[in-house]
């Protein structure tokens, strides 16, 4: 039995690492996907093809989320292509690490919108959608960062930290018409992203790990799973850490 057959699903920044592992696990599950992208187009419509392999509806949008204008569009779009919104997954996000001193004033804007604004500016958008059909589920992506800060990171604690609190008001404020908002604290994350760090600073990192590895992409799709789906109807207004035990 497919957890999410019926469903349809928004997942912004879907192109690469957690996102892309969170759109083929929904779809896995039976779940119509529409996902955002922002630059890259050729992977856009190769995982375009790849969900639309698994049997479901699948489209690419080009829309940056962090935009109040391309938010409501996009929405308005997959209203008219979808018909319903059930499952909104707020995953679009950026670094420009910097200690303080050196950080821009304009590096320090543009993470909060990407990473904070965007979260508002999209669940803003699905709101109505979900209140007319009494139901609905919102997932955020905030981090371990967001919850014990991390040195050359403010402006990225300072948004994932929002994204908390954000997450908690939603909560409060939709419980009453059936809309769950929860959030998952991913931890140190193996991509293409991280990648780059070296062998010698990633081993560094999955020894600080209690369960000694990093996660996958995986991992944080199947929390996401949870989170949308029936399994968690009595969850709302909980931040799921994803660490490996990185916050134990």
């Amino acid at each position: 039995m497919q957890l999410l057959k019926g469903k349809t699903a928004i997942v912004t920044g879907a192109t690469r690492g957690i996102g892309r592992g969170v759109a083929l696990k929904l779809a896995e599950q039976g779940a119509d996907l529409a996902f955002t992208y922002v630059s890259s187009e050729d992977k856009a419509l190769a995982l375009e093809k790849e969900l639309q392999s698994l049997g479901v509806k699948a489209k690419a949008y080009k829309s940056d989320a962090s935009v109040m204008s391309e938010a409501e569009s996009f929405v308005k779009d997959v209203l008219a292509n979808f018909n319903s919104i059930d499952v909104l997954v707020n995953n679009a996000g950026i670094t420009k690490d910097n200690l303080l001193m050196r950080m821009s004033e304009e590096d320090f804007d543009r993470v909060l919108e990407v990473n904070l604004k965007s979260i508002f500016n999209m669940t803003k958008a699905v709101q109505r959608t979900m209140l007319k059909q009494r139901a609905g589920s919102i997932v955020n992506m905030t981090s371990v960062v967001g919850v014990k800060g991390n040195a050359g990171q403010s402006n990225y604690a300072a948004s994932k930290a929002g994204v908390i609190g954000f997450t908690k008001s939603v909560a409060l404020e939709l419980g009453s018409r059936n809309i769950r908002c929860n959030a998952i604290a991913p931890g140190f994350i193996e991509t293409e992203m991280t990648e780059k760090l070296g062998e010698e600073v990633i081993a560094n990192w999955r020894n600080s790990i209690p369960l000694k590895r990093g996660g996958s992409p995986e991992d944080v799709a199947n929390a996401t799973l949870f989170l949308a789906s029936d399994l968690s109807a009595y969850v709302t207004g909980q931040t799921l850490h994803v660490c490996g035990g990185m916050l134990t």
